[in-house]
């Protein structure tokens, strides 16, 4: 059987004034979801919290497809509920980019949508496993920009996927093995904003599991705390 731990922490950051991120990590599940809520004060925090209710209602003891279906009708739902929030509102924008991380026996899989991020540190090199969602992302594309570039483009917040956006969702999945030594970092975008990847591979290759999650907090606060910082770390023994 396949050994996990994993260390998460949320925070408002140093500017704003209300933390518009969740998260949530279901152990006997696998799975663990980072959710940031765009559309002010009343509208973020709904949506990113709307996100995990609704992941937290899996139920356990499902078989691993059952699982992975779950975890996608649970971020369409909530995309359901977001969307009936807008209209009963009358407002234009609610909603929250995610990013979620499913581990089953060898295997991995993760849906996301905006600007999010997966990451993935093996053997000492770090991998990111998403793309994100966003115009500056087209560029990277392009080879105009690299992603650490892209971090300072003034339109590195303009994000073209989340969920309750659109009529429908457009979750994006990637599928993958693990090994014993892989370890997983998702995060708001209010982490990798002040960390890139050279930053981030030195800082997940040091230290155990129980420090990382806030050694990674400091840097994005020492870097400015400009937004919600959610981070969740998530070691394959």
């Amino acid at each position: 059987m396949t050994r996990l731990r994993y260390n998460a922490i949320t925070h408002v950051g140093k500017v704003r004034q209300i933390n518009e991120d969740s998260i949530i990590a279901l152990e006997d599940q696998k799975i663990w979801v980072v959710a940031d809520g765009m559309g002010g004060h009343s509208g973020g925090d709904f949506a990113s919290q709307t996100v995990v209710d609704c992941v937290a209602m899996i139920p356990l003891d499902l078989e691993p497809a059952q699982s992975m279906h779950a975890l996608r009708d649970a971020l369409m739902d909530a995309h359901a509920h977001i969307l009936a929030e807008i209209a009963a509102r009358g407002v234009t924008t609610i909603g929250a980019a995610v990013v979620s991380l499913m581990i089953s026996g060898e295997n991995f899989v993760c849906f996301w949508a905006g600007d999010c991020r997966l990451y993935r540190l093996r053997e000492g090199q770090i991998e990111l496993l998403t793309s994100d969602h966003s115009l500056v992302a087209e560029l990277v594309h392009a080879g105009q920009l690299s992603w650490d570039e892209a971090e300072h483009h003034p339109q590195s917040n303009a994000i073209t996927r989340a969920v309750g956006v659109g009529d429908t969702l457009e979750l994006e999945k990637i599928r993958g093995t693990i090994q014993s030594g892989d370890r997983f970092l998702l995060c708001s975008d209010g982490l990798n904003k002040y960390a890139g990847f050279d930053l981030l591979r030195r800082t997940l290759a040091q230290g155990g599991i129980e420090n990382i999650s806030n050694t990674l907090l400091n840097i994005a606060l020492e870097g400015g705390g400009a937004d919600n910082i959610s981070i969740i770390v998530v070691d394959v023994i």
